[in-house]
């Protein structure tokens, strides 16, 4: 998809917009209640947010073009929706558990801050777009602004098991954003491809919860973090992100997504006490520097 210089920075506000709502989910987590484990928020996330997705896709298609959700001439590519599908279901335990483990701000910083890279060599692998030198000082200043977080030494405990899960869940990002694109290519609109993979995504979680307490559910702590990971942070945040993503190469819009360490850092803050020494407040100012070159290549 071709777009016109002056027209890309609009793109790039709607993956900024999708990475900040994003931001929340670690705090929406950690404000569930005690039983909400890792497994049961991820499977739940999707499952209403993929729920949301396609009805509004059906909505959507029932408006025009005689009731199809798809375009003329658009062509759906089978492996592109699994490995979308694959990387929805995969990324939301991997995330929370990375988060869970290591605190709001590291789990976040580590899974966002490793997803440009991820993006780029996916991206470059499947679709060969090859990423500008902006995008490359932009990863740079990411994976700079990681490790001084993670070698802070500072009173949030690092995890190297959380630290693993969340860089599970960066290649996961990059294998669903790439997919995505792929399918945004072929013409597909962005809710029908938001709702083949949340919907997919979510169906695979589904066995996870018979092996996982959804006690926390029935409490009104439990049905507001549900419902604003489900709707919000998910059905909400993946419409602007596939609208950006339509306009921006993957590895891009991958960067721009550093928004949401920012802002999972500033909420783990000011809403649950976490304290980060002043070396990290250095990585974080050099991931805010890596968005700023990412956005001023677009």
């Amino acid at each position: 998809m071709a777009v016109s210089p002056p027209q890309r920075p609009a793109y790039a506000l709607l993956v900024v917009a999708a990475a900040s709502l994003w931001g929340t989910t670690g705090t929406a987590q950690a404000l569930a209640p005690a039983g909400a484990n890792p497994v049961a928020v991820g499977a739940v996330r999707v499952l209403i947010g993929g729920a949301a997705l396609v009805t509004f896709a059906l909505l959507g298609g029932l408006l025009s073009r005689g009731g199809s959700p798809v375009k003329a001439g658009a062509a759906w590519a089978p492996g592109a929706v699994a490995a979308a599908a694959l990387g929805v279901a995969l990324y939301q335990p991997l995330f929370f558990a990375g988060v869970a483990l290591s605190g709001v701000s590291v789990g976040t910083v580590v899974a966002i801050g490793s997803a440009p890279v991820m993006a780029g060599l996916v991206g470059f692998a499947a679709l060969g777009e090859r990423p500008g030198g902006l995008w490359a000082v932009a990863t740079v200043l990411a994976v700079a602004g990681c490790g001084l977080l993670l070698g802070s030494g500072g009173p949030v405990e690092v995890s190297v098991t959380g630290v693993l899960c969340a860089l599970g869940a960066g290649l996961c990002y990059g294998s669903y954003a790439t997919a995505s694109k792929v399918l945004l290519d072929r013409g597909v609109p962005q809710s029908s491809v938001m709702a083949a993979a949340f919907g997919l995504g979510g169906a695979l979680l589904v066995p996870a919860l018979f092996f996982v307490d959804l006690g926390w559910l029935v409490e009104p702590s439990g049905v507001a973090a549900a419902l604003h990971l489900g709707l919000i942070a998910t059905a909400v945040a993946y419409l602007l992100f596939a609208r950006g993503l339509s306009g921006l190469p993957v590895a891009t819009a991958a960067t721009l997504s550093l928004a949401e360490p920012l802002t999972a850092g500033a909420l783990g803050f000011l809403l649950l006490g976490e304290r980060l020494p002043p070396v990290a407040l250095v990585g974080a100012t050099l991931l805010l520097g890596g968005l700023f070159a990412a956005s001023r290549e677009e």
